[in-house]
């Protein structure tokens, strides 16, 4: 499928204006299978994707396995210090490598024919090959693959000649620079299988217009009409919602939102302790802050109607060394929250395939919503062009909420808005889902 055909001009031009001239995405790219495999080739084979953790191999010699886009991986920390990623392939015939999803070895050897690789993914033995003609250890490694880290988190690219992962994140750095998520670690992790198309799961993230009727237990920690967007430089969105006089984060506590003594996190100021953050970094994870934990959604494409999704949730080591360390109720709470989400999500897989339905319009709650799509659109369209984010203020917020609630670097150049400023609205901000009843959650400790 050409890059230019996903859309038609006319389609494209639909989601690319002002949101509040601006239709949704058509009803195809939910459930067209053609389209679901042009963006595992283009997004996911292309651009800078979350695998895992740096705290998953920590030392030398220790690994762990994952996979993008069902190409088997094998993430490596060296003995020189560096983390290198592989393709967990053996280059005899085949045969992944690496079984476990995670270990501490001083070698890697081929369970088949007992090829050996070093933790730099040289080919050091190779039985029975020194007859061979035109046969060089130094040609049949393993094969790399390219690898970055940000703020703890592992990033492969499969594209071998895709720009360094700073440009896919433009500002996104300097917003989090004040922050030390490498240094957190699990303390809980629920796996959701869920009847939905990926896209709508990060467009039901991307707003809180639903939060009164399907959320109450959220909303009445974070009121739906107040909270703010970002005009990101570069591929992710993100906005905030503002806590409530007396709530310290989200949690089911029986609706107080105390952190039960848990400490905020390192780099949090007392604007950032008064709000809830929730990203979207292009394409696949979603980054809710807390100010006192992390919450993470992975999401794994799994045909055009159908998504699985990681949550974890990381608390400072401190924080899990504490004697009473308790996260029950912020897993209690986003557990349901999570439910509530999948299953509306499932229920728009289930009846946008019906013919009936073409493509809606926005609310005046949806920006966020919009410039998820317009991601995606851009992408679709593949010239080039970022489509500019509409935002707007409410009349209802002064100006002084406004700035008491803006981030901290909002005044810098190159933040917020293109002028450096916060657009607030007083409407839908996204917060972290998950969710459906009739899909089964898997929780797992860490080991």
């Amino acid at each position: 499928m050409a890059e230019r055909t996903i859309l038609t001009a006319d389609e494209l031009a639909s989601v690319r204006q002002p949101y509040r001239a601006a239709r949704l995405l058509p009803r195809r790219v939910y459930h067209d299978p053609a389209i679901h495999d042009w963006e595992r080739e283009q997004f996911l084979r292309r651009d800078w994707v979350i695998v895992g953790r740096e705290a998953e191999a920590p030392q030398p010699g220790t690994y762990f396995t994952a996979e993008l886009d069902d190409e088997p991986l094998l993430i490596i920390h060296g003995r020189d210090g560096e983390l290198r990623a592989f393709y967990n392939v053996c280059r005899h015939r085949g045969t992944a490598v690496v079984e476990e999803p995670c270990g501490k070895a001083v070698r890697f050897q081929c369970p088949y024919h007992a090829w050996i690789y070093d933790l730099e993914g040289r080919l050091v033995r190779a039985k029975h090959t020194d007859d061979l003609e035109d046969f060089s250890f130094d040609d049949f490694g393993l094969n790399s693959v390219r690898l970055e880290t940000w703020q703890g988190f592992v990033f492969v690219n499969l594209d071998p000649a895709a720009a360094p992962l700073a440009a896919q994140l433009g500002d996104l750095v300097e917003r989090f620079e004040r922050f030390d998520f490498a240094a957190l670690r699990p303390a809980r992790r629920i796996t959701y299988d869920v009847a939905a198309n990926w896209k709508f799961v990060a467009e039901n993230y991307s707003e809180c217009y639903h939060c009164p009727g399907l959320h109450p237990h959220l909303n009445k920690l974070t009121p739906y009409d107040v909270g703010g967007e970002y005009e990101p430089n570069g591929a992710w969105q993100g906005g905030w919602m503002e806590l409530i006089a007396g709530a310290e984060t989200m949690a089911l506590d029986g609706g107080m939102g105390s952190r039960c003594g848990r400490p905020a996190m390192s780099g949090m100021t007392a604007q950032d302790e008064r709000r809830i953050d929730y990203y979207i970094v292009w394409p696949t994870t979603l980054l809710s802050i807390h100010p006192d934990y992390l919450l993470v959604h992975y999401l794994t494409l799994d045909g055009p109607s159908r998504t699985q999704i990681v949550c974890d949730f990381l608390f400072p080591e401190s924080t899990i060394a504490m004697p009473d360390f308790d996260p029950s109720d912020a897993i209690a709470f986003w557990d349901l929250t999570n439910s509530q989400d999948w299953h509306v999500c499932e229920l728009q897989q289930r009846g946008t395939r019906s013919r009936s339905w073409v493509s809606g319009r926005y609310s005046s709650l949806e920006e966020s919503v919009h410039a998820f799509d317009q991601m995606v659109a851009d992408r679709y369209a593949g010239d080039g062009v970022v489509s500019p984010r509409t935002t707007h203020q409410r009349k209802d917020v002064s100006p002084d909420r406004a700035t008491a609630a803006a981030p901290p670097e909002a005044s810098r150049n190159g933040h917020g808005t293109s002028n450096g400023r916060v657009a607030v609205r007083a409407a839908a901000r996204a917060k972290a889902t998950v969710g459906a009843q009739p899909t089964v959650g898997t929780a797992e400790d860490p080991e």
